[in-house]
């Protein structure tokens, strides 16, 4: 099995971060984004995550 991590087209509010990770992980984007709120309200490295993996992650059909 050969599974890649690329921002969704169809599931994004932001970035397509949190909807192409829970694609990849097989999950409800739902879940992703409230790890993501989690991690942003208690640690607050999730804005940083968030940041980074939607500069550097690929879209979907450009690789």
């Amino acid at each position: 099995m050969n599974k890649k991590f690329y921002l969704s087209d169809t599931d994004k509010k932001i970035g397509g971060v949190c909807g192409g990770l829970a694609e990849y992980f097989g999950i409800d984007s739902l879940i992703m984004r409230l790890a993501f709120v989690a991690l942003i309200l208690g640690w607050g490295s999730g804005l940083l995550l968030y940041l980074l993996l939607w500069v550097l992650a690929p879209k979907k059909g450009i690789l």
